[in-house]
């Protein structure tokens, strides 16, 4: 019997997303909002990393950066946690895409839309049906369809998944079931999967046999601080919680005790988690990269496995 390996994880995902276009392909244009008759026939991958050239802007790297035969680009990531800062920081990756097309002196005529598409491990809206979200500039004194369509945004929720939707294509659906379903406790594959061939085939590229042991070490190193981060998350939201109530208090002492506890409560808890995202996004690749060279991996290895240069690895070690 196979064994899997969740494709929500860096390592499983970029093999199979970052490493097969036709995989890559029957995934966006099954899953973006791409009017018929403009699907993607085609893709180019593009380098990873994005470096801001406002250095206040930390690095920003998207899981997979491609482009099709139009020259539309498309950003996919994959958040395993919800965070705050998820949203503004796919629509900088964005952004930064779309105003990097042109060359000096090139006419805005040749600038083409780019599509954010966020995959997120856990719910963050309170509507059990809404799941997919799409965002784009619209006219908001106008028909809200017309839009200007040079950006979008687009987050799934994969725990909110159903069984089927009218909001999505079937094809849609079964993509999105292969990245909840699949991993290591699998132990049978459902038949709907496995009738399409592409998807039948990221199976395959999911099994643990495909992956070297340098791979599953990281894979298994990439887990264990995943559960690390969440332990800080959760406990800088509890010291957004004390800190939301002092501030409460205070504020209700002069506006009203209950309409001060809410507003201290969210300043607190918002403050609070920022700093337990922040924190715990260092601490966590900080801790993947020590345990990696304690395995004997060298530098270099750790860099291509991780998407991450080699001379911040060697920071990480001297701090």
């Amino acid at each position: 019997m196979s064994k899997y390996l969740a494709p929500t994880a860096d390592v499983v995902f970029k093999k199979i997303f970052g490493q097969h276009p036709h995989l890559m392909k029957s995934f966006l244009n099954a899953l973006l909002p791409l009017e018929e008759g403009r699907e993607i026939v085609e893709i180019e991958y593009l380098p990873h990393e994005l470096v801001p050239e406002i250095p206040e802007f930390k690095r920003t790297i998207a899981d997979v950066l491609c482009k099709d035969q139009n020259g539309r680009h498309f950003i996919v990531e994959m958040q395993i946690t919800w965070a705050y800062n998820f949203k503004p920081r796919l629509l900088f990756e964005t952004t930064k895409t779309f105003s990097q097309q042109l060359k000096s002196g090139q006419n805005y005529s040749l600038l083409q839309p780019v599509y954010g598409l966020g995959l997120v491990g856990t719910s963050f809206d309170s509507d059990p049906n809404h799941w997919y979200h799409h965002f784009r500039m619209t006219d908001t004194r106008k028909n809200p369809h017309e839009s200007m369509d040079y950006l979008h945004l687009i987050f799934v929720e994969l725990p909110k998944v159903p069984l089927d939707s009218r909001d999505l294509k079937r094809l849609g659906i079964l993509w999105l079931r292969f990245m909840r379903e699949i991993n290591e406790e699998t132990r049978q594959v459902s038949s709907e999967l496995l009738d399409v061939p592409e998807i039948s085939e990221a199976v395959q590229l999911a099994e643990e046999a495909a992956y070297s042991p340098g791979e599953l070490r990281y894979y298994e190193t990439y887990w264990d601080e995943i559960r690390r981060m969440n332990t800080l998350i959760e406990a800088g939201m509890e010291k957004g919680f004390k800190k939301g109530e002092a501030e409460g208090r205070a504020i209700g002492m002069e506006a009203g005790m209950e309409a001060g506890m809410e507003a201290g409560m969210e300043a607190g808890i918002a403050s609070g988690m920022a700093e337990g995202e922040i924190k715990g996004e260092l601490k966590a690749q900080q801790k993947i990269v020590l345990k990696m060279l304690t395995q004997g991996m060298s530098p270099t290895e750790i860099s291509q496995l991780i998407d991450l240069p080699e001379e911040e690895i060697q920071k990480f070690v001297k701090s």
